[in-house]
């Protein structure tokens, strides 16, 4: 199965290619190729405000702090599957209206439904990335996994499996 299934309009944009490839290169757990996505100024707010990711809710910005966010929860997940149900592109931006379904290692999975916008510049380097979704709510989703399944390894690819 691919890991984003685009259910939305999908003409041709400078952001909505960067989403593209951000989402792809989450999902296929390739971290350098997500950092290099961005501006060396860029912010990722995920969520937006302040949460359990981000208890100040200032966001990450900078190369560094993203790649902390990558390190502390990103890297946890070992696998993601993004589904498009809407794609809002014009400006420098593109809003993709989402629900994210995350594999735990230990096969556990949740959703979170969510709005990803999506800023670039000139260049088509991501600016900034708001994620708007409700943890509470995403929480509510989780499900144990299923006893004997095969389970998923972390780093982003849930094709890596082991039977227990």
């Amino acid at each position: 199965m691919d890991a984003i299934s685009w259910n939305a309009p999908d003409a041709d944009h400078p952001a909505r290619r960067a989403a593209r490839a951000s989402m792809t290169a989450v999902a296929e757990g390739r971290k350098d190729d997500w950092l290099n996505l961005f501006t060396e100024d860029a912010l990722v707010e995920d969520p937006v405000g302040p949460s359990f990711l981000d208890p100040s809710g200032n966001g990450h910005r900078g190369p560094e702090a993203i790649g902390a966010f990558w390190d502390g929860f990103i890297s946890t997940i070992a696998g993601f599957h993004f589904t498009i149900a809407g794609s809002f592109a014009n400006g420098p931006c593109c809003a993709n209206v989402t629900t994210i379904t995350t594999t735990t290692p230990d096969g556990s999975t949740m959703t979170i439904d969510c709005v990803l916008i999506y800023t670039v510049n000139e260049e088509g380097r991501i600016t900034s990335l708001r994620a708007h979704w409700e943890p509470d709510r995403a929480l509510k989703t989780l499900t144990p996994p299923p006893h004997g399944e095969p389970q998923a390894q972390p780093g982003g690819n849930a094709a890596n499996t082991t039977k227990e």
